[in-house]
C-alpha cells in the first residue's frame, strides 16, 4: 500500500489540525452532506413521483417499478461520471472537479422540482427524469472519492483518518436531512397537495442547497499535494485509469470488496430495514422513520469514531474490531426487534454506531494509491463496486426474504467476514512492510 512522501505530507514532522483544515473539512463536510440530500430525495417521493411521470392507466407495480428503474439508473451512471471526473482531476486538478460536481448535481435537482408531468408533455416526462437521474449519479460519482481524496491531501498525514470519516459522516447526514424534509413535507402539508404540488419543494430546495454548496466552495484551495506535483512536473502522462488498471490490481481488488461491505450496511441496514420493520414486524411508519433517524445520527457519530480511530491503531485491526462489532450488533439487532419491538429504538441506533465502520474505508482507499492516480485508482474502485453490490443488493436481499426472514441479518454478517478477512489481510501487509523497512535500515 503507497505512502507518499514526508514532503508531500507534512514538510518532515507531524502536525496537529489547524484552523485552515477544520475549514476545509467543513465545507467539504457540509457540500457533501447538501449533495448527497440532492441524490437520496428521489427514493422518499418515488411514490408520489411515479403516479406524475407515467401513464395513469398501467398498474401501479409497473409504474413503481419503472420509478425505481430511473432511480437505479443514477447508481449506474455513477462509474462513468466519477471515472470522467477522476481521469481530470489526476490531470488539472482535485478542486476544479470538486466543484463541477456540486454544479452537475444542482441544476438536475432544480430542474427536477420544474419538470413537467406525463399530463402535460407525454413520454417526454419520463425521459427528461432519466436523463436529469443520469446526471445525479455521474456527479455523485465524481463527488463522494473527490471529496476523500480532496480532504485527505489537505489535512496532516496521522489525521487522514478522522478527516475521512468526518467526510463520510457529512454524507451520511446528507440521509438524514433528506428524510427529515421528507418527514416535515408530510407532517406540514396534506396529502391532497403533496401530490399536486408539494412533491417539487425538496426538489427545489436542493438546488437551492446545492448552490449555496458550490459558492461555499468557492473558499476551498487546491490541494498542497497536487500542487506540489505539478510544480515538480510529477503528473501522471497518459491515462490514469491505465496505470491503475496496470500496476494497481491487488488495490483495485481490496478497495472493491470494502465497498461491498459499506454498500451492504448502508443499503440493508440504513435503508431498507425501514420498508422490512413495516412489513415483516407491523411495525408503524413513523415508528420505523423515527427510529431510522437515530440509526442515522449514530451512523454519523461512528462514521467520525472509525475514522478517527485509523489513525490511532492499525487500519487492518479497526477493520477486523469493527467487523466483528457490527456482526454481533447486527445480529442482536434483528433477532431482538423480532422477538421485542419495544427494543427498537434501543437496538437501532446500537447497529448504527457499527455501520460507522464505513467511515474507516475511505482511509484504506486513500493510502492504497499513490498520489498521481489516487483520485482515479479511488473512483474507478468505488463507483464500480457501488453501481454493481449497491445495484444487486436490495434483489439479492428481496429473493432471499422469501424463504428466509432473516435474510438482512445474515446479508450483512456474511459481509463482516468479507471485512474481517480484509483487516486480516491489511494487517498482515502492514507487518510485511514494517520487516522489509527493518531490512533497509540494517542493511543501510
Amino acid at each position: 500500500m503507497s505512502q507518499e512522501n514526508t514532503s508531500m505530507r507534512d514538510g518532515g514532522a507531524p502536525r496537529p489540525l489547524n484552523s485552515r483544515d477544520y475549514k476545509t473539512l467543513s465545507l467539504a463536510a457540509l457540500g457533501g452532506a447538501l449533495e448527497f440530500y440532492d441524490f437520496i430525495i428521489f427514493v422518499f417521493l418515488a411514490a408520489v413521483i411515479s403516479q406524475h411521470f407515467f401513464p395513469a392507466d398501467i398498474p401501479d407495480w409497473l409504474r413503481q417499478f419503472q420509478t425505481y428503474g430511473i432511480f437505479a439508473a443514477g447508481y449506474l451512471a455513477r462509474p462513468l461520471g466519477g471515472i470522467v471526473m477522476a481521469h481530470f482531476g489526476d490531470l488539472f486538478g482535485r478542486k476544479k472537479m470538486f466543484n463541477l460536481s456540486i454544479l452537475l448535481m444542482a441544476f438536475p435537482t432544480l430542474f427536477m422540482g420544474l419538470l413537467p408531468t406525463y399530463e402535460s408533455i407525454g413520454v417526454f416526462a419520463p425521459i427528461g427524469l432519466l436523463v436529469f437521474r443520469i446526471l445525479q449519479g455521474a456527479a455523485i460519482g465524481g463527488e463522494v472519492p473527490g471529496a476523500w481524496v480532496f480532504v485527505s491531501e489537505h489535512v496532516p498525514g496521522r489525521r487522514i483518518g478522522y478527516a475521512c470519516g468526518t467526510l463520510t459522516a457529512g454524507l451520511t447526514a446528507g440521509i438524514l436531512l433528506g428524510s427529515l424534509v421528507a418527514t416535515a413535507l408530510n407532517t406540514f402539508v396534506s396529502q391532497e397537495n403533496i401530490i399536486a404540488w408539494g412533491w417539487r419543494i425538496p426538489f427545489l430546495l436542493g438546488g437551492v442547497f446545492g448552490f449555496v454548496a458550490m459558492m461555499l466552495r468557492r473558499w476551498l484551495e487546491e490541494t498542497p499535494i497536487f500542487a506540489e506535483m505539478k510544480a515538480k512536473k510529477q503528473l501522471v502522462e497518459g491515462l490514469p485509469l491505465k496505470q491503475v488498471l496496470g500496476n494497481a490490481k491487488a488495490e483495485v481488488a481490496l478497495s472493491m470488496l470494502l465497498t461491498w461491505l459499506l454498500s451492504a450496511a448502508i443499503v440493508v441496514v440504513i435503508l431498507m430495514t425501514p420498508t422490512y420493520l413495516q412489513k415483516q414486524l407491523s411495525i408503524a411508519p413513523t415508528t420505523a422513520l423515527q427510529a431510522n433517524s437515530l440509526a442515522i445520527i449514530a451512523l454519523t457519530l461512528g462514521a467520525v469514531f472509525w475514522g478517527w480511530l485509523n489513525d490511532q491503531i492499525n487500519s487492518g485491526i479497526t477493520f477486523i474490531l469493527g467487523s466483528i462489532g457490527l456482526a454481533v450488533t447486527t445480529y442482536v439487532f434483528y433477532h431482538g426487534v423480532w422477538a421485542d419491538p419495544s427494543r427498537l429504538m434501543v437496538l437501532y441506533p446500537l447497529v448504527g454506531f457499527f455501520v460507522g465502520i464505513v467511515g474507516a474505508v475511505p482511509f484504506v482507499m486513500v493510502k492504497a494509491f499513490p498520489p498521481a492516480i489516487r483520485f482515479s485508482g479511488l473512483s474507478f474502485s468505488y463507483n464500480l463496486a457501488y453501481a454493481i453490490f449497491g445495484g444487486l443488493t436490495p434483489m439479492m436481499v428481496a429473493l432471499w426474504l422469501k424463504n428466509e426472514p432473516m435474510a438482512p441479518c445474515y446479508y450483512v454478517m456474511a459481509l463482516c467476514v468479507v471485512g474481517f478477512a480484509c483487516g486480516c489481510w491489511i494487517w498482515m501487509q502492514s507487518r510485511i512492510d514494517v520487516q522489509d523497512d527493518d531490512k533497509v535500515v540494517a542493511a543501510g
